[in-house]
């Protein structure tokens, strides 16, 4: 299985290497006011990925930040192990009663 993965990524990483070499020739991207920025295509294509990466990365912060609120009141009000009950923190905290017929 480990031979399958390294194979796997070996063909991924020669595939973006021969997309690099085929796409050296210079293109213009134009902005607004006359900005223009000139360079390899590999580049331009290179940044719009990590823009786009950061972009979405920066968009899931705030839902990120509320789940793991969410997750640190419910961890808080858990049943919290003891030597009387040490299976207290395995037993699942159900906030609405199971429903019969699902």
């Amino acid at each position: 299985m480990r031979a399958i993965t390294w194979v796997f990524r070996l063909f991924i990483f020669f595939a973006l290497f021969a997309f690099a070499l085929n796409n050296q020739q210079d293109a213009a991207v134009r902005w607004f006011f006359g900005y223009e920025w000139r360079a390899p295509m590999v580049f331009i294509v290179l940044a719009a990925f990590g823009l786009g990466c950061a972009f979405g990365v920066s968009a899931m912060v705030p839902a990120w930040w509320k789940h793991r609120s969410v997750a640190r009141r419910k961890s808080a009000t858990a049943p919290v192990a003891s030597a009387q009950n040490p299976l207290a923190s395995a037993l699942p905290v159900l906030e609405h009663p199971p429903r019969d017929g699902l």
